[in-house]
């Protein structure tokens, strides 16, 4: 049986699967601070060389990890195709439009806006994959979307508003491929994204900021270190693995918690003070949380091996 032939199978996904609470806690929290770091290591690098860095090291990282365990690379058109479309959606795309937001909106802001992926994630996991939310969860994803108008409203609709959500949903198109996986392992499939995204990101970066001036401090080093292994490797190791195992709206909406996480390590760290109104929009937001995880059971099949509609 050829690699190709076996990298359509897929994991069947649990109709009623809930993520791991304790994974996906560490997973927002590690999330939420790397926002803040984006914000520490902001003045040493251009925006875009900065998200290059972050993503080219945890390929490297978890590419040199997965060979030293002697996992085979991605074989195939398929693998491969898919492999690289997560690396332009979510290393390319998403890390390049989230440092693109964080230069321009505040902490609370851009962690609210860049994690909008519940509701968008909705419509085409309904689509592709069957994944019909109950009444509860979808009274709980329209909370989430007011929690979201609260909190851009003050900014109004610039620049940076529009490329946090445009990160978020560079985000969602990443989790709908992370399902596709089949046997491709997590940490291969990460690892050569981020390297392949990273390298497009590069491309991407000499064209609109030329060459890199880059202050190699120790604030940098430790901003991105945390960015790269713990905040990139470790986190889209245990997004892909939960991404496999059930629903995806279920497991988006845990990326309400990002912003709770970033808005108070940003007031404790960097001393940011959000105005009543941010502070209004993350509750109704949190609300949402709670809404979308106690929803129950979604409605119809999820995906399985032979109910995947696209090769």
């Amino acid at each position: 049986m050829s690699a190709d032939t076996l990298s359509t199978r897929k994991v069947p996904v649990a109709v009623d699967g809930r993520p791991s609470p304790v994974r996906m806690l560490w997973v927002t929290g590690v999330l939420g601070a790397c926002f803040v770091a984006i914000r520490l290591g902001q003045p040493y690098a251009p925006p875009l060389w900065f998200a290059t860095l972050r993503a080219v090291l945890a390929g490297v990282v978890l590419v040199g990890y997965s060979a030293c365990r002697r996992q085979r690379p991605p074989t195939g058109v398929r693998q491969w195709g898919l492999v690289g479309g997560l690396g332009l959606a979510n290393a390319t795309i998403g890390f390049g439009a989230m440092f693109l937001a964080a230069a321009r909106l505040s902490t609370g802001i851009a962690s609210v806006l860049a994690n909008a992926q519940p509701l968008l994630i909705v419509l085409p996991a309904w689509l592709l994959y069957r994944e019909r939310p109950r009444p509860a969860a979808m009274v709980g994803l329209v909370v989430g979307m007011a929690g979201f108008i609260v909190v851009a409203l003050p900014g109004g609709v610039g620049s940076g508003a529009a490329l946090a959500i445009g990160a978020a949903a560079a985000a969602t198109v990443g989790t709908l491929l992370a399902r596709r996986l089949g046997i491709l392992n997590d940490v291969v499939a990460a690892g050569w994204s981020f390297l392949i995204g990273g390298a497009v990101l590069a491309l991407w970066a000499g064209l609109a900021e030329g060459v890199p001036h880059i202050h190699v401090t120790w604030g940098l080093v430790a901003s991105l270190a945390f960015l790269a292994i713990p905040g990139t490797a470790g986190v889209y190791v245990a997004w892909f693995h939960e991404a496999r195992r059930c629903p995806l709206y279920r497991l988006a909406a845990w990326t309400f918690a990002v912003p709770a996480f970033g808005l108070l390590l940003g007031v404790l760290i960097k001393g940011d003070r959000p105005s009543a109104w941010t502070a209004a929009g993350l509750g109704i937001v949190l609300t949402s949380l709670w809404l979308v995880l106690r929803g129950g059971r979604p409605v119809g099949r999820a995906s399985s091996p032979r109910s995947d509609p696209v090769a």
